[in-house]
């Protein structure tokens, strides 16, 4: 599905500027050598990250996207190491400062926790992860994301699946959000930042 939604567009579906909460908080990086976008679609998280001056990971499962975020690295001129994958796929075991998870909310109820071991797994002892998606008021809203409310954060859910780390940021809040023609609109946003005990 990814796949044919990338490869219909004619351009950058979500932007090329990184997500809002990358841009306006700058702390996040501060202190990480390397980070991992997971699922980053066409690079625009990635490639900001690497022009901070990390080493960073991204993949996606679609070709598109992936040529799209190569393209768009070569344009910033930063080395970003690439891969296409599903997330199944990739080697979670290879561990970095610093996970970044931008509107990934593909998976429901049944395979989240899964999802959120593999993202742990890769953070390093002491290592930061960013979570930034949707709260279930989105589907209200209709501007982004999949349309069922099980998809979707709570703050009690994210604080409740990484017991033991350190919370930084825990935030619900609504903002106009305007990324490209994948994201446009009002928007019901939650963000949490937490660092791996260790």
């Amino acid at each position: 599905m990814w796949e044919e939604r990338y490869s219909a567009e004619g351009d950058y579906l979500f932007g090329r500027a990184p997500a809002a909460v990358l841009a306006e908080n700058p702390w996040l990086w501060q202190g990480m050598g390397s980070a991992l976008c997971v699922a980053d679609g066409e690079g625009r998280n990635a490639v900001f990250l690497a022009g901070q001056g990390l080493e960073v990971a991204a993949f996606d499962l679609s070709p598109t996207a992936v040529a799209r975020a190569e393209a768009l690295a070569a344009q910033a001129g930063v080395p970003v190491d690439t891969r296409v994958s599903d997330w199944a796929g990739y080697d979670w075991d290879r561990q970095v400062d610093m996970v970044v998870a931008i509107f990934v909310q593909f998976v429901g109820p049944d395979d989240r926790p899964g999802q959120f071991a593999d993202m742990a797994r890769a953070v390093r002892p002491g290592g930061r992860l960013v979570l930034h998606g949707y709260r279930p008021e989105q589907v209200d809203y209709g501007t982004g994301g999949p349309p069922s409310r099980a998809n979707m954060y709570t703050e009690g859910l994210l604080r409740d699946a990484f017991p033991g780390w350190q919370v930084e940021r825990l935030a619900g809040y609504d903002r106009d959000v305007d990324e490209g023609r994948g994201h446009s609109g009002r928007s019901a946003l939650i963000d949490f930042v937490a660092r791996k005990p260790g």
